[in-house]
């Protein structure tokens, strides 16, 4: 059996392999069958500007329509038939056909309308490749096949509706890799982002590297890069992964944030192959400033920062920029030495006045700051800025490819001017889309402003995108690394909606987290039971109904129990109802508070009826015996986004849509189990929801317990 894998990224190359394949099984006369596999990809390798791969059997793939398609011609050359030199001339004009550009693609397709002017087939007298290629590409553009449909050229149009009138088969084959297209898009997006990116120079593997500045604690964005940088070195390629602190501005960094974002990586699964600093870099840095200011490739510039920004933005060259070699190396010295003067300058790159990519207008690639650092001390008081450390850093280390957030594309240029003027290694870019959130803030600045103003408790603040903030939430280190793997590379921007991240959470939780019982305390409600035993006794009863290996929990019986106010407003004198764990029963009796406005219901009496069927009941309530255990008081919280802007624009004031209240603190007593929990445990309280062990019981203070988000709306 022969195979064909076809891959495509656009609509205009998929109908070109359905109506070769097709045409392929009509016309062969050898006694050989055809498996075909369609693939849509994100990405493919270098090619003609035509979208489309096509692999038969074990061969090189072939990329490009017109390439493809000779290929095939070429493995079955009897397709070709007569008229084999016309045809391949009209095959090479099929990507003429591409553009979705009106103007662009108006050109081909007055040539060919004259073509056809007394002719049914574009070439001889009867259907061949060159119709079906032609045809497939100008259905697979919206721009040409519009203008067939509108009659906008007569005799394309005929020949088109003739074509589809005397050929019913090349419906049914468009149709049905149509559906198998379908169906795979469907199953890829089930299983998340396309890791196919096509990165270049792969053969000899790769060197990624995730490099962190320690000036705050790692949030979800950084998640998704370090986890992406891991995946592709570790699991893609077999390659190396570097991680590397960015630690050049001692004036935010601290010891304190480099070490939990080494804690936060091993969290997550991920381990660098190495681990490294700029500062270990420092003086190399040094010595290439040194080498671009000599080779009048940057220079030192005095002029005040508002000043500069605004000649950036208009396009005005500094008065410095023309400075000679040795006025900006003695500058750089005086910034080096951390002198008064030196404070005031900085060294720029030379790169261009008004490039239209605004950062390409000599960048400012040294700052002069005399804060002791907190790895090399009051050693250095120059500092190289990211943009200029980065690309010689990632070349000295052996980087092969720097995956990074799209927020850095309009600084790929100035990354590979770097290396190129400094006559480095070169090293590959690829850039993806960074993870935004509903009213959530990625922003370091901001995020720090949140914890030194006090809106949060700090970093690690269950309301934060920070890796420690969600895992206080209650978030699983599984659940977090499924998630954004399942983004993928993508280059597409979206703004994710939490619920997706926390149903995912759920999926995890769910079948180990043990049940327990809560009722909450404000108007509890107690209740007597008739039937039940006078005194009271315990029973060993399942953690999780479905999954025994989770163990047991004592639960207690007796005459008197306790239920939340909710509950018993729902119910009417007679009803029966159900006793989760227990049973049957009917209520006897209602008491109610003398307020009329109120209504709270003070008392009931509950009748056993334990050979009931559960099934028949509409209220199935959760209760706490009073008697015949401990009940443990706890605090149970649960929070709302800081922000109350879906996306919060450039010009928008944080301060004007911050939430009032984000923190829902409620007390409650929970069933006798709960006094062997302990931090971090994750359990449900039926009815009431999934929650995180923040603080375990201790006699005298409650435990204290957050609510985890299920993914369902409001919760």
């Amino acid at each position: 059996m022969a195979a064909l894998k076809i891959a495509t990224k656009a609509n205009q190359a998929s109908t070109l392999p359905a109506l070769l394949v097709a045409n392929y099984t009509r016309t062969c006369d050898q006694n050989v069958s055809l498996k075909v596999t369609f693939e849509d990809t994100e990405s493919l390798r270098s090619g003609d500007n035509a979208p489309l791969e096509l692999t038969i059997g074990n061969s090189v793939p072939t990329v490009g329509c017109e390439k493809a398609i000779h290929e095939f011609n070429s493995a079955y050359p009897f397709l070709l038939g007569k008229n084999e030199n016309i045809i391949r001339e009209w095959l090479a004009r099929i990507t003429s056909f591409f553009p979705t550009d009106y103007k662009a693609v108006e050109v081909p397709m007055l040539q060919l309308d004259s073509h056809l002017t007394l002719r049914s087939h574009i070439v001889g007298y009867s259907l061949t490749i060159a119709d079906l290629a032609i045809w497939g590409a100008i259905r697979g553009n919206k721009i040409a096949n519009a203008a067939v449909k509108k009659g906008a050229m007569l005799n394309v149009t005929r020949w088109f509706r003739y074509i589809e009138d005397t050929n019913p088969w090349i419906a049914e084959a468009i149709q049905a890799i149509n559906a198998q297209a379908q169906e795979h898009k469907a199953a890829k997006s089930k299983e998340g982002g396309s890791y196919d990116i096509a990165l270049l120079d792969t053969e000899k593997g790769i060197v990624t590297r995730f490099p962190p500045e320690p000036s705050g604690y790692l949030h979800i964005g950084h998640a998704k890069a370090a986890l992406l940088n891991d995946y592709f070195a570790h699991e893609k390629y077999q390659g190396t992964l570097l991680c590397r602190f960015d630690d050049t501005n001692p004036s935010k960094e601290k010891e304190e944030f480099q070490d939990a974002i080494v804690e936060d990586l091993g969290l997550m699964g991920i381990k660098p192959d190495r681990t490294s600093y700029t500062s270990d870099y420092f003086e190399e840095l040094y010595q290439y400033c040194v080498k671009m200011l000599k080779e009048g490739k940057a220079y030192a510039d005095d002029t005040e920062q508002q000043t500069m920004r605004d000649e950036r933005m208009d396009g005005i060259a500094s008065r410095r920029r023309d400075a000679t070699v040795e006025e900006n190396i003695a500058h750089f010295e005086a910034m080096k030495a951390g002198s008064k003067e030196g404070v005031k300058w900085c060294i720029r790159a030379k790169i261009s006045v008004d490039n239209p990519n605004k950062a390409m207008r000599d960048p400012v690639i040294y700052r002069c700051n005399p804060t002791s650092h907190h790895r090399t001390g009051d050693k250095w008081k120059i500092y190289p800025t990211y943009d200029f450390c980065c690309p010689i850093v990632d070349s000295m280390e052996g980087v092969t490819h720097a995956l990074r957030t799209l927020e850095y594309r309009d600084r790929n240029p100035q990354y590979e001017w770097m290396l190129e003027a400094l006559n480095l290694r070169k090293v590959h870019i690829w850039d993806f889309a960074r993870m935004n959130f509903m009213r959530t803030l990625l922003s370091k600045r901001k995020l720090t402003k949140f914890v030194d103003q006090g809106i949060v408790w700090g970093w690690d603040d269950p309301r934060f995108p920070t890796i420690r903030g969600i895992r206080r939430r209650g978030m699983t280190v599984e659940a977090l690394r499924e998630f954004i793997l399942k983004q993928g590379p993508s280059r597409n921007v979206v703004n994710l909606d939490w619920t997706l991240f926390w149903a995912t959470n759920k999926r995890y939780i769910d079948p180990v987290a043990p049940r327990h019982t809560a009722i909450l305390n404000e108007n509890a409600v107690t209740a007597t039971v008739k039937g039940a035993r006078v005194a009271a006794y315990t029973e060993n009863k399942p953690k999780h109904g479905k999954n025994p290996d989770i163990g047991t929990k004592k639960v207690a019986y007796s005459p008197s129990i306790l239920i939340a106010q909710v509950d018993a407003q729902g119910f009417s004198e007679d009803e029966e109802i159900t006793l989760m764990n227990w049973g049957n029963a009917f209520v006897r009796n209602i008491s109610y508070s003398l307020n009329p406005l109120k209504r709270t219901v003070t008392g009931l009496e509950l009748e056993l009826h334990l050979q009931g069927d559960v099934k028949k009941t509409k209220q199935k309530i959760t209760w706490l015996s009073i008697e015949g255990q401990e009940l443990i008081p706890v605090e149970l919280v649960d929070f709302d986004y800081l922000i109350t802007k879906d996306k919060l624009e450039e010009n928008d004031n944080v301060d004007d849509f911050l939430t009032k209240e984000t923190e829902f603190r409620s007390s409650a007593m929970g069933d006798c189990n709960v006094a062997e929990l302990r931090a971090d445990d994750i359990i449900q309280f039926e009815r009431l929801g999934y929650f995180r062990v923040d603080r375990s019981f201790q006699h005298g203070k409650p435990a204290v317990l957050f609510n985890i988000p299920t993914g369902k709306a409001g919760k």
